[in-house]
């Protein structure tokens, strides 16, 4: 397997660290086929003019993010717009001290496509827009850019599309906001195009200066930032993209919320999104959202503490351990199997190898060896996470590159190693109950 030592590095320094790398991800991917599978499927019904909603279920470090990240790539690779975010105490869904607008904006500044990846991709995909139905125009009509007419063509053409947007939720702003932009890119009006794309990205914070600026009476709200992620789904699916993949992660930054109010208007916030996917209200538009179990199935503050989500969410009686439901609506991830870890970190020894420039001195029985100490953890059969094995791993490939003559044998078995194992699991029980309050 030979990996840029740009990707290698970044994908060591992540894990190591506990981040979830945003490139390089099929170099490491391992398990998963029938959850990458089922949100894949989602995904080309949202191709094909519907919408859908899914949450991902896991403790820290069971690979939530993980799994997000690489439907992300799996996504712009079939020309989906995706944007992303992580919910904090500033990022809510909904707030009274503009925590939903903060997300909004988070949503918009990591708008990625293929040839975008790492974001900001707003400008681009407007200017891209623009570009090609001026191609098309020139391919349809056979005019060039100075025949008489041309600018009327074009204009039919953008107006055609801003029209199909005006029957929706602050569809008429939002089109008379492309006009604008429009008007500016054919004139070559940068700082005008600028002030469009400052709206857009839910900039402007009251009327007055909208109004000042782009002769427009609304900005984008935290009551209405979610309509417009509507809007932006259908004009994409216009622009020539495949549709709008929302990921939001963090989702247990709600379920922290202290005040029981602000919890729940976050949760009717959830609850309408959830409806509008499934009963046609969108189009083109697909959210996944990712939390750990206690944050969606704990009834005094969780997901399933608002009846409307718990009745829609909730298992059926025929779900069983050993047959899953990937067409659910909560996709609850498993835990990754001894073999799938061993797979992983053969991955992860010839990466580092590759990063460093030496010849891999770890056996396959010191692979094995190592997975067969991390797995006899007490619990580790249903609480060890792939972040703890990763993490683990990695350490030990630094200390026998930077010690070569170290016995690898020797150090997997002695007392100091168990010992640690030991602690990091107290570790690992004492914050879990610190973040939980319990």
């Amino acid at each position: 397997m030979k990996v840029p030592r740009r990707v290698a590095q970044v994908l060591i320094n992540s894990l190591k660290g506990g981040v979830v790398p945003r490139i390089g991800l099929p170099y490491i991917t391992v398990g998963r086929e029938a959850e990458i599978n089922a949100l894949l499927h989602d995904i080309d019904i949202v191709g094909e003019g519907g919408a859908s909603f899914r949450f991902i279920m896991g403790k820290y470090g069971s690979g939530k993010s993980f799994l997000l990240q690489a439907i992300r790539n799996y996504a712009m690779d079939k020309n989906f717009v995706v944007v992303d975010c992580d919910l904090s105490t500033e990022r809510r869904l909904q707030g009274t001290r503009g925590q939903g607008l903060a997300t909004y904006k988070e949503l918009i500044r990591n708008m990625s496509t293929k040839t975008r990846p790492e974001g900001g991709a707003l400008t681009l995909i407007l200017d891209r827009w623009l570009s090609n139905v001026q191609a098309q125009v020139m391919k349809e009509s056979g005019l060039s850019y100075k025949d008489p007419g041309f600018s009327d063509l074009v204009e039919r053409k953008i107006f055609e599309v801003i029209d199909e947007l005006h029957e929706m939720v602050h569809g008429f702003d939002f089109a008379k906001l492309l006009g604008i932009y429009y008007s500016a890119y054919i004139n070559g009006q940068e700082a005008e195009k600028a002030k469009v794309i400052k709206w857009f990205r839910g900039e402007y914070t009251n009327k007055t200066e909208a109004r000042a600026e782009l002769g427009v009476n609304i900005v984008i709200t935290d009551d209405d930032w979610y309509e417009y992620i509507k809007l932006f789904a259908m004009f994409l699916k216009k622009a020539g993209y495949s549709g709008l993949l929302i990921l939001i992660d963090e989702l247990v930054n709600v379920y922290k919320i202290p005040n029981s109010i602000s919890r729940q208007y976050n949760y009717e916030k959830i609850l309408t999104m959830y409806n509008d996917t499934l009963q046609g209200k969108a189009r083109y538009m697909g959210i996944i959202m990712s939390g750990t179990p206690q944050c969606i199935e704990d009834r005094r503050r969780g997901l399933y503490s608002y009846e409307a989500l718990r009745s829609r969410l909730q298992e059926g009686r025929f779900g069983q351990e050993n047959l899953v439901d990937f067409l659910a609506p909560i996709i609850r991830l498993s835990p990754l199997t001894s073999e799938e870890m061993l797979v992983l970190i053969e991955k992860l020894l010839q990466i580092h190898s590759g990063l460093f420039g030496y010849n891999p001195t770890l056996s396959q029985e010191d692979l094995i060896n190592f997975i067969k100490i991390e797995f006899s953890r007490i619990g580790a059969d249903i609480n060890i996470t792939p972040r703890e094995v990763i993490r683990d791993f990695i350490e030990l490939l630094n200390i026998v590159y930077q010690n070569p003559n170290i016995d690898v044998t020797v150090l997997l078995n002695s007392d100091e190693f168990e010992y640690a194992k030991g602690e990091l699991e107290e570790e690992s029980v004492e914050k879990t109950f610190e973040e939980f309050e319990i």
